[in-house]
């Protein structure tokens, strides 16, 4: 039976902007069925969650513009449970937000906090990892983390390196630090150790704990939404939030909390992750035929085509000959070739196309 004071907040208001251009400011790739499976990210991590929380203890927090698009793509949500934000004001404002929602509910609430675009290959095992985190919240005043473990010197990531002191289980560990994203040699130098976890930023918590923390932390953003409380599920809500994220900081709970709180735990976990930020990340991801091609589109035909991501329309008939190790968009109005090693350049292509050709392509 599940727990009634399971809760989950889903992070989904990012444009995916590495992910153009198929992932576009008005249907970002959380909102895609980027791997070609027939549900979109989104869609797969609520039904990830529903396994672990009653359905009505499941918030999205989503921009504004994005509302219509969570309600069409998870009808079974309540509508209360859709947190709309005005303004991007990263993580730690969203967390705030929706802890104020909950209270309300329930201030006996345990919380996982998880970004809507992650991949998770064995939901067996991250179902476990999630229901230990909450066996251990429920009576420790602790905040804990999901540290992936590291299978090659990512650079991508930022890490997380945990001690063996102070553990609460031999499942559970003291975090010892959080660093940024390192240099390539850095991040060998990680994985060698064998003390360093990625940092997949999926947290669980009591409401009570990160309340706690937010107020030593965080006073200023915690008191901005506190005085909320005669607002929150009443028509003056929305205008209430307009004039709290005007006022609010942009921040995220890994550097306003998580990196200067005392009592940081990590479960060292390993259950098929990948945050999926990039192609490349994708092309990893996905199963590819003999000359290492990855496809999603049912209508293509390759000649000496080899080590290709190839994303297209599903009926629309692409041949291809000649490349290699390139990634092949076609998104309707746009198509995009580059090179995968080059991939960095696509934020570039973003810019100059909006600077030379307007909105209407991003």
């Amino acid at each position: 039976m599940i727990n009634e004071n399971n809760y989950c907040i889903i992070m989904a208001g990012g444009i995916g902007s590495r992910f153009w251009p198929l992932s576009r400011v008005q249907r970002p790739k959380q909102f895609i069925d980027i791997l070609g499976v027939g549900e979109t990210l989104l869609q797969m991590t609520f039904k990830r969650f529903e396994t672990i929380c009653p359905k009505g203890n499941i918030y999205v927090v989503t921009s504004r513009i994005y509302k219509d698009l969570v309600l069409e793509q998870l009808p079974m949500i309540d509508p209360e449970c859709v947190i709309t934000e005005p303004l991007r004001r990263n993580t730690a404002p969203c967390i705030a937000y929706a802890n104020a929602k909950i209270k309300q509910k329930n201030p006996n609430a345990k919380v996982v906090v998880a970004p809507s675009d992650h991949l998770i290959l064995n939901q067996e095992e991250f179902i476990n990892k999630i229901e230990l985190g909450f066996s251990m919240v429920e009576n420790n005043d602790v905040l804990i983390t999901l540290g992936i473990e590291p299978t090659y010197p990512n650079t991508g990531f930022g890490y997380i390196q945990y001690t063996d002191r102070e553990k609460l289980s031999d499942e559970v560990k003291k975090v010892k630090l959080f660093t940024e994203k390192p240099e390539y040699e850095m991040a060998l130098q990680f994985i060698k150790s064998g003390d360093f976890l990625w940092n997949a930023g999926i947290f669980i918590w009591s409401l009570k704990s990160i309340e706690k923390a937010m107020q030593e932390y965080l006073s200023e953003i915690y008191e901005l939404f506190d005085q909320g409380k005669e607002f929150y599920n009443t028509e003056e809500e929305e205008g209430f939030i307009d004039v709290t994220y005007s006022a609010c900081p942009s921040i995220s709970i890994d550097y306003g909390v998580m990196e200067k709180a005392s009592n940081v735990y990590v479960i060292p976990s390993s259950f098929g992750w990948s945050d999926i930020g990039t192609w490349n990340a994708l092309y990893e991801q996905r199963e590819k035929d003999e000359a290492a091609n990855s496809f999603v589109g049912k209508n293509v035909m390759t000649y000496e085509v080899s080590n290709c991501l190839i994303n297209t329309p599903k009926d629309k008939l692409v041949i291809l000959q000649g490349l290699d190790d390139y990634i092949i968009v076609d998104s309707d109005d746009i198509l995009m070739i580059c090179k995968k090693s080059e991939e960095q350049r696509i934020k570039q292509f973003v810019t100059d196309v909006e600077v030379e050709k307007g909105n209407e392509y991003l």
